[in-house]
This record gives structure tokens, C-alpha cells and sequence, in this order.
């Protein structure tokens, strides 16, 4: 009995050790904008950060060419960050970052004159494990 017992406790804390780790939803902040000139227009580029990029693993920004491609992009990561207004409109993405860290250069732009979205969310797509991770909201001003 006691060395069943015992080997029912070494399954568990092995199974609760090989588990998935649960990862937190992305803390966003802006860190500022820029101006710059593209296609004859004038646009503003709000850039954000994720402060607790450190807590997702590398390997969910891995090439993953057996997934869908992100348009004529066939090398495109295994993770998808979507961009998204208060209301949920989308309003940019990225599908190629690399690395976690490439979390602390996101963006969107705006036309210069054109009032942004007074809040943004992001959302993490790991399409390999079809989990999302949504951020809080974050201003579009400092």
C-alpha cells in the first residue's frame, strides 16, 4: 500500500512538472510616438511595450511553416500579435516577430491629423496551441 501510494505522488509531482506553464496576459504601455512620411502621406507611429514580454517563451516566435502563412509570408511565426482598438476593431498586427523581446517594439500608425483611439489592447495569438492572451488597455498618449 504505502509503496503505491508512493509511487502515485511520484507521478503526480513528475505530471505537475511536465505540465504546460501557464503564462500571464501581456501588460501593454506606450513608450511614445514618432513622426514619418510614407506613400506621400504624413503618419503618426504610437510604439508600445510589453512589460512582461520575459514571461512567453521564445519558442512561441519560432518560424512555423507548417501553420498557415501570413499572406505570401510562408515563414511566418507561430505567434500573432493583433492590434485592436477599445471596441475590438483591429488596426494593425505583427506576424513575424522573432523573439519575445521583439514584444517591446510593437506598433501602429495613424495619419497625421486623425485623432487615435483613446485605448488599445493587443492580443497574443499562439496559433500552434490555438491559445490567446489578451493585454490590458493602454492609452494612446503619454
Amino acid at each position: 500500500m504505502r509503496l503505491r501510494l508512493a509511487a502515485l505522488l511520484l507521478a503526480a509531482s513528475f505530471a505537475s512538472g511536465t505540465a504546460a506553464r501557464a503564462l500571464p496576459n501581456p501588460i501593454l504601455y506606450m513608450t511614445g510616438s514618432e513622426y514619418y512620411s510614407a506613400g506621400g502621406k504624413n503618419w503618426i507611429r504610437h510604439r508600445y511595450d510589453v512589460l512582461n514580454k520575459a514571461s512567453y517563451p521564445d519558442a512561441m516566435f519560432a518560424q512555423a511553416p507548417a501553420l498557415p502563412p501570413c499572406g505570401l509570408n510562408t515563414k511566418s511565426a507561430r505567434t500573432w500579435i493583433d492590434i485592436f482598438d477599445a471596441g475590438g476593431h483591429r488596426l494593425y498586427g505583427f506576424c513575424a516577430l522573432g523573439k519575445a523581446s521583439d514584444l517591446g517594439s510593437i506598433w501602429f500608425s495613424t495619419e497625421d491629423g486623425v485623432v487615435p483611439p483613446s485605448y488599445i489592447y493587443i492580443e497574443i495569438n499562439d496559433r500552434q496551441t490555438n491559445t490567446k492572451y489578451k493585454s490590458n488597455l493602454a492609452d494612446t498618449t503619454l
